[in-house]
């Protein structure tokens, strides 16, 4: 497998008729830059995108929601790639972590925080995970180098996409469970070996879904005051720290411009 440069972020927006996700990867790419000018990024989408933020954009198919994911090992210019969600934003330095990354040939990250900074014992949305014992993973970090590890992963991820119907079957209380980007890592992961993917080590997204934070809004920004003042990002007062999964997609927006 042929690639351009040694490493960098690769970033799959695929716009729907409700989510901007190519303005979302723009923010996220913005704060990276805000703390790492000089690394490589790629965007992944399905239309032409002009924007210097980027060295690289790939235009591909859009297969339609969550399975776009099959396409990111074929489709990134990098031998080893950190994969990031656009609905995020960097809030403190990320690139020591390649360090540990490259102890595997693809590793994906374990649970997730509350914007106080604490571990997230919630399960509300992992009902599915609990049930079937397993891995509590969010493909929202992912790494992997150019390897036949890295590309099996995929490979079967492809294949649990494809075969989902069949993969129903054998999940408890998965009968109208749609496959997801996460739901898929886990089934792959379970099935290939969890100790060559997962490490109890590692970033962690903060995670802005209400039940993690203990919050009634469905908006978070309904209930909490935010702030990004020369990067630094404050959620009532708690500076953050990694990757914020902020979520609410329609605040992109406004996020960017406190990069600009």
């Amino acid at each position: 497998m042929s690639y351009s440069d040694e490493r960098g972020y690769l970033i799959p927006a695929f716009n729907t008729a409700d989510v901007d996700y190519v303005e979302c990867a723009r923010t996220l790419a913005k704060s990276i830059r805000h703390f790492h000018p000089d690394v490589k990024i790629c965007l992944l989408t399905s239309t032409p995108v002009e924007d210097s933020l980027f060295d690289y954009i790939r235009v591909v198919e859009d297969l339609g929601g969550y399975e776009n994911d099959c396409q990111v090992y074929a489709n990134s210019p990098f031998h080893e790639t950190v994969k990031l969600e656009a609905d995020m934003i960097l809030t403190s330095p990320f690139e020591h972590w390649w360090t540990l990354f490259r102890h595997y040939d693809i590793w994906v990250s374990t649970g997730c925080k509350n914007f106080q900074g604490e571990d997230s014992y919630s399960r509300r949305y992992r009902k599915i995970f609990d049930a079937n014992q397993l891995p509590d993973v969010y493909n929202a970090i992912t790494y992997w180098r150019v390897s036949p590890m890295a590309k099996n992963f995929f490979t079967t991820v492809k294949n649990l996409f494809t075969n989902w119907h069949s993969v129903q079957n054998s999940l408890v209380y998965a009968r109208n469970e749609l496959p997801n980007t996460d739901l898929a890592y886990a089934v792959a992961i379970e099935f290939m070996g969890w100790e060559y993917f997962t490490s109890i080590e590692g970033p962690r997204i903060t995670h802005m879904k209400p039940a993690i934070n203990n919050l009634s809004a469905d908006d978070w920004s309904k209930q909490l005051v935010w702030e990004i003042i020369s990067g630094q990002t404050r959620l009532n007062g708690f500076t953050q720290h990694g990757l914020l999964h902020y979520h609410i997609k329609q605040l992109a927006q406004d996020f960017g411009e406190c990069y600009e």
